[in-house]
C-alpha cells in the first residue's frame, strides 16, 4: 500500500491527493482508521526516504487546534466554555485531537468542517511544495522537529494557513449564524 500512496503523493495529481488526504483525514481519526496511516509512513520512511503523508496529518491537528480556538475567540465571555475549549484547543496544537474534535468541532459542526478546509489547503500545499518529513513524530505544532532545518520555513508557512484558515472560517460562519444569517 505504500507505493501506491508513494505514487499518488508524487504522481502529477500529487496536489489533488494531497488535499483529498487533507480534507478528509479528520473523519478517519472519528472512526479510529487515522492509526492505519502510522504504517504507511513508516514504510515509506523505510522505503523512500521520508513521508510526504506525515506532514499533512501534522496540519490537519493544527487546523483543528485552530477551528477551536476561532470557538474560543466567539465565546471569549463565556467562562464554562472556555474551560473545555481552552485545554482541548492546547491538547490539539501538540497532536492529540480528540478532545477538540469530540468536545468542541463536532458539537458545533461548522468548527470540523471548517478545519476540514483549512487541512485540505495544507494538503495542497505541503504536497505542492514536496515538503517531506524524515519520519513520524508529534502532530502538531511540535511536528516541525520531524523534518530537517532547511525545511523548517516550509513547515511554519504552511502550519500558518492551517492556524489562519480555520480560525477565519470559524469566526465567519459562527458570527453568521449568531445573526441569524
Amino acid at each position: 500500500i505504500s507505493n501506491l500512496v508513494y505514487s499518488g503523493l508524487t504522481s502529477s495529481f500529487r496536489v489533488i491527493f494531497g488535499g483529498i488526504f487533507g480534507f478528509f483525514y479528520a473523519p478517519l481519526v472519528i472512526t479510529g482508521l487515522h492509526h492505519m496511516t502510522n504504517a504507511i509512513d513508516i514504510q515509506l520512511a523505510n522505503d523512500f526516504g521520508g513521508t510526504l503523508l506525515w506532514p499533512m496529518i501534522a496540519f490537519s491537528n493544527i487546523a483543528q487546534g485552530s477551528a477551536v480556538l476561532g470557538i474560543i475567540y466567539l465565546n471569549r465571555r463565556n467562562k464554562e466554555e472556555q474551560q473545555i475549549s481552552v485545554p482541548a484547543a492546547i491538547s490539539c496544537y501538540l497532536g492529540v485531537t480528540e478532545p477538540a474534535m469530540f468536545g468542541i468541532n463536532l458539537k458545533y459542526n461548522f468548527p470540523f468542517i471548517a478545519a476540514m478546509i483549512g487541512s485540505g489547503i495544507a494538503g495542497v500545499i505541503s504536497v505542492g511544495m514536496g515538503l517531506m518529513a524524515n519520519s513520524i513524530g508529534v502532530g502538531g505544532l511540535p511536528g516541525f522537529l520531524s523534518f530537517n532545518l532547511p525545511d523548517y520555513w516550509k513547515f511554519f508557512l504552511i502550519a500558518a494557513i492551517s492556524i489562519i484558515v480555520p480560525f477565519v472560517l470559524t469566526v465567519v460562519i459562527g458570527r453568521k449564524r449568531a445573526n441569524g444569517s
